[in-house]
């Protein structure tokens, strides 16, 4: 690793990271820690004209304007590190890139040394590496004994920070509820783009199959291929189904014979199984054997339940409606 770096990113701290190592100099020079009365270690940066920029240290008090902040919500991205540089949190992995938001309260004289003093320190815009003490920090900001694996990495642990907004509560609350509009919208046009594609997979399967189904309302499609007797089962009656699951390319997933050859009962409509087939199993009677063409979203959707089935899967379903009760 070379030992002098220079960086030219956008809102990465790519940059930190190696300063933070202590193997690196920033833009040519020696980047020592700043150093607070509380013993809390800090670097912090700012992003001029695409370059970070290290900030002049603060006084060793603390950030004096910090008042101003205080009642407010600081929106920021975190990472926790131990002193070998193994992540221990990482919140824009584990928060679907979405800030965390902290509100600002006022800095006691026992919180010295803490996450909170570090954060303290931050101005929007600010990038923040920070050197804390492992027991202070653990003891003041996340009230519990220091895991072994973590003490065994030494005696420090590192916070990265990149402060993107301080508002307040009303203001945090307004953007929340526009974020959650956003998100919601691009939900449902995805939704509806998963639809489309899913129901051309499937009227290009049972073309393809020389099947002929027939649709529900949902949108399950399903060709009974026994017909049953009496009435069609009914939502809250215990029906006992036996199955074969499969992806459409002929992959089984799961199946009764892999379970005794024991049916399978649920009280029908109540949630308990996938909606399509909560839906598929509504169009039969008792002793009826049906295929059940089910689209991803009235199966698993996005999020798979296994290896052995892919998000936004199409699933069919060979389907046998053994009783209805």
């Amino acid at each position: 690793m070379p030992y002098s770096v220079r960086v030219r990113v956008l809102g990465s701290v790519s940059a930190l990271l190696l300063a933070a190592a202590g193997l690196v100099s920033f833009q040519g020079k020696p980047v020592p820690f700043n150093r607070l009365k509380s013993g809390l270690e800090y670097r912090i940066y700012r992003l001029e004209k695409g370059r970070y920029v290290l900030r002049p240290a603060l006084p060793a008090t603390g950030d004096p304007t910090y008042a101003s902040r205080v009642g407010r919500i600081l929106s920021l991205h975190l990472q926790f590190r131990t002193a070998k540089d193994s992540v221990l949190m990482h919140s824009r992995r584990q928060n679907e890139n979405q800030p965390v938001r902290v509100p600002l309260d006022t800095i006691r004289p026992s919180q010295g040394g803490s996450v909170e003093q570090a954060l303290a320190l931050l101005q929007p815009g600010d990038s923040g590496v920070f050197r804390l003490n492992l027991d202070t920090v653990f003891r003041k900001s996340f009230q519990q004994p220091v895991p072994g694996f973590i003490r065994r990495a030494g005696p420090t642990m590192l916070v990265f920070a990149k402060a993107i907004s301080v508002q307040t509560p009303a203001e945090v609350e307004a953007q929340m509820r526009q974020e959650e509009a956003r998100q919601q919208q691009t939900a449902t046009l995805k939704a509806a783009e998963q639809a489309r594609r899913d129901e051309a997979v499937i009227l290009a399967y049972a073309k393809e199959h020389q099947l002929q189904p027939k649709k529900t309302p949902r949108g399950v499609y399903y060709v009974v291929t026994r017909p049953g007797s009496g009435a069609l089962a009914q939502p809250g009656q215990t029906v006992s189904v036996l199955y074969r699951g499969q992806l459409l390319s002929g992959k089984e997933f799961d199946a009764s014979a892999s379970h005794g050859n024991v049916p399978i009962e649920f009280p029908l409509g109540a949630g308990r199984v996938i909606p399509g087939w909560d839906e598929g199993v509504a169009q039969l009677s008792k002793g009826a054997k049906a295929t059940l063409l089910i689209p991803s979203a009235l199966a698993y959707g996005p999020r798979s339940p296994g290896e052995s089935i892919p998000a936004n899967s199409v699933l069919l379903f060979d389907v046998e409606l053994v009783d209805v009760k």
